[in-house]
Order: structure tokens, then C-alpha cells, then sequence
């Protein structure tokens, strides 16, 4: 009987921890919660549920396509303007154009996938750093914005009541806002599952060189996931015209770097090659929970910003420390086999 060599130390362990990390983040955010009601029961009635909700929904939404990215060993730091510039779009045609209702969500999408298009292509083609791309994409869609606002406002008045309607209405006491981002976030999580396409995405993430050798198109898997991030920001842009129903120059900011915080402190590894979208969105859903929880206690909002970087340091220094550790147990698993192979040509048949 040929004996098999050991596994590395360890492995089960590891395994244990990458699979248990969704699941920390949800138990953190029950923490947060439970912790806060006890402190003021005010926090979980409907109503601030719903706002909790609410609030971690677009993030999340972003958080999906950022994670398509980031899973490559890319960034797309332009989800934020995307965001602000579709949403200013879409109200201004409704303001002046009187369009159909669906029709904003599709004009939305289809800018957004427009501009991560030209990330993608900029990426793949000219061999740019995505980190550089999307960074001038951000100020260049903020530019146009400013051009195309050019101190106007969106008002609620000018938005169709039907659009705005998904905004603020809600099925069974779920708003309809969390219900559409849900969907996504089960459609993606299916899709990087399922399809090989998707699931390239890690492939290339964990080893760029050894995905092109294996034959993956790389250079099409990576211009597809910032097409996919540049529709969801647009679609995310249509949302936050729905939920806030005006619109300014302003919309956006300071989202991509919310969006890149929930994301990793979600499970996603700033190094590319694993994490989920479902970690992405309970990222941003804790991010939210710790914001209002603060709000609730009356604290700092500094203290928001300050636990957030926190957690976002901490997931990138265990993200760190888990890669060190897989390659640890890599190195140990090849000696084991090479010593088994040896002994085994050694000793009689």
C-alpha cells in the first residue's frame, strides 16, 4: 500500500477560519446591535431597522462589483463618481426629458458599464495599474459632474413619484432598497459559485501567471468584472436618486473608500484570489450598524470613522497573516511529498 503523504500543518484549521469568516462578521454585527439596544431600546424598533438597512444598502450594491474587481488584484476607485454622476443624469432627464420611469434604472446602468468599460479596457490593454485608471476616472466623472450640475439641484418635486417610490416604500416592513441589492448580492454570490467565468475571477487573483499558463483569458475576465462594477455603480446611482430624490454635485463622495472599507473588513482580500460578495454586503451592513449605533449612544461621529479604520487595518494585517500561513502550509505539503517520493524509490517493491 502506497502511503500518502501528511497534510500540512494547520490546513484543517485554515480552512476552518476562511470558511468561518462570513459568519464572524454576521456575529459582530449582532454584537453591535444587541449591544446598543441594551444601551437604548428605542434601536430596535421597525423603524430603525429599516433605516439600518437602508443605510448599509448602497454601499453594499458597490461592494458587489468592487469585490469582482479586488478578487483580481485590482481597485476601482471610481464607483463614487459613478454613483453621483448617473444619478445626476437620470434626474436631469426626468427633469427635462419627462422620460419613463424604467427607463432612468437602464440610462443609469448603461452609463455606469460605459465608464467601467473604459477602466477595463485602460487596465487590460494598455497595462495601466487599475489604482492608477480608476483614481484619474474619478476626478475626470467628477469633473464632467461639476460641468453638467454647474450649481443646478435635483429637486423632489422633479423626480417621477413611481421612481422615488422604491426609495421609500417596503414589502412586509423589508424596504424595497434592501430587497433589490439582496437579489444582486444572491445573483453574484450563484454566479461565483457556479460559472467558470466567475470563478477564473480567484483564479487570476490568486496566481496572474499560472491562470495564463492554465489558458484563462485574463485580460477578458478582468475588463468584464470592471464592466460589471462600473453597471452597479450606475445602478446604485438610480437607487440614491430614488432614495433621496434630489440630487447636487456632492452625491458620491467619500463612497469608494467606504465601499473598499466594508468590502475587506467583509472577508475580501486586499491581496486578490478570495472573498464573497455575501462577506462584502455584512461588511457594509456592520460599517452601517457601528455608524447608527454611535448615533444612538450620542458619540463622536469621529469615533465612526476611527473604530472603521481600525477594522479596516485588522482585516488587511489577518488577510496578511492568512497568505503567509497558506504559504507555509504549501512549502510544508511539497516536502512531505518529495520526501514520500523518496523513500518510496528507495525501498523495495
Amino acid at each position: 500500500m502506497t502511503a500518502r503523504p501528511a497534510p500540512a500543518p494547520g490546513a484543517p484549521r485554515l480552512g476552518t477560519v476562511l470558511r468561518a469568516r462570513e459568519a464572524g462578521t454576521a456575529a459582530l454585527v449582532l454584537v453591535v446591535f444587541v449591544a446598543t439596544t441594551l444601551r437604548d431600546h428605542n434601536f430596535a424598533n421597525v423603524n430603525s431597522i429599516q433605516q439600518l438597512l437602508v443605510g448599509a444598502s448602497l454601499i453594499a450594491l458597490l461592494g458587489v462589483g468592487e469585490t469582482l474587481v479586488i478578487v483580481t488584484r485590482n481597485y476601482d476607485l471610481s464607483v463614487g463618481s459613478v454613483l453621483g454622476l448617473c444619478a445626476f443624469v437620470v434626474g436631469d432627464l426626468f427633469r427635462h426629458q419627462h422620460i419613463p420611469v424604467w427607463s432612468g434604472f437602464v440610462i443609469a446602468i448603461a452609463l455606469g458599464a460605459a465608464i467601467g468599460a473604459i477602466n477595463g479596457l485602460i487596465t487590460t490593454v494598455a497595462r495601466v495599474p487599475s489604482l492608477v485608471v480608476t483614481l484619474a476616472m474619478l476626478y475626470v466623472v467628477r469633473g464632467v459632474d461639476a460641468k453638467l450640475v454647474n450649481g443646478h439641484i435635483v429637486l423632489p418635486s422633479q423626480v417621477p413619484s413611481a421612481f422615488a417610490a422604491v426609495g421609500y416604500r417596503n414589502i412586509l416592513g423589508i424596504p424595497w432598497l434592501a430587497i433589490i441589492v439582496a437579489v444582486v448580492v444572491v445573483a453574484v454570490s450563484y454566479a461565483m459559485r457556479s460559472f467558470r467565468p466567475c470563478r477564473d475571477l480567484y483564479a487570476i487573483g490568486s496566481n496572474p501567471e499560472a491562470a495564463t499558463l492554465a489558458g484563462i483569458p485574463s485580460g477578458r475576465r478582468v475588463f468584464m468584472a470592471f464592466l460589471a462594477s462600473g453597471a452597479l455603480a450606475g445602478l446604485g446611482g438610480a437607487l440614491f436618486l430614488a432614495l433621496f430624490a434630489q440630487v447636487d454635485n456632492s452625491a458620491g463622495i467619500g463612497y469608494e473608500l467606504n465601499v473598499i472599507a466594508a468590502v475587506v473588513v467583509g472577508g475580501v482580500a486586499i491581496f486578490g484570489g478570495s472573498g464573497t460578495v455575501v462577506g462584502a454586503a455584512l461588511g457594509a451592513l456592520l460599517l452601517n450598524t457601528i455608524q447608527q449605533a454611535l448615533v444612538a449612544v450620542r458619540s463622536s461621529s469621529f469615533w465612526s470613522e476611527a473604530i472603521a479604520g481600525a477594522l479596516l487595518l485588522a482585516a488587511i494585517a489577518f488577510d496578511r497573516w492568512l497568505s503567509l500561513r497558506v504559504a507555509r502550509g504549501l512549502r510544508s505539503a511539497k516536502g512531505a511529498h518529495r520526501d514520500l517520493s523518496v523513500a518510496s524509490r528507495g525501498s523495495p517493491t
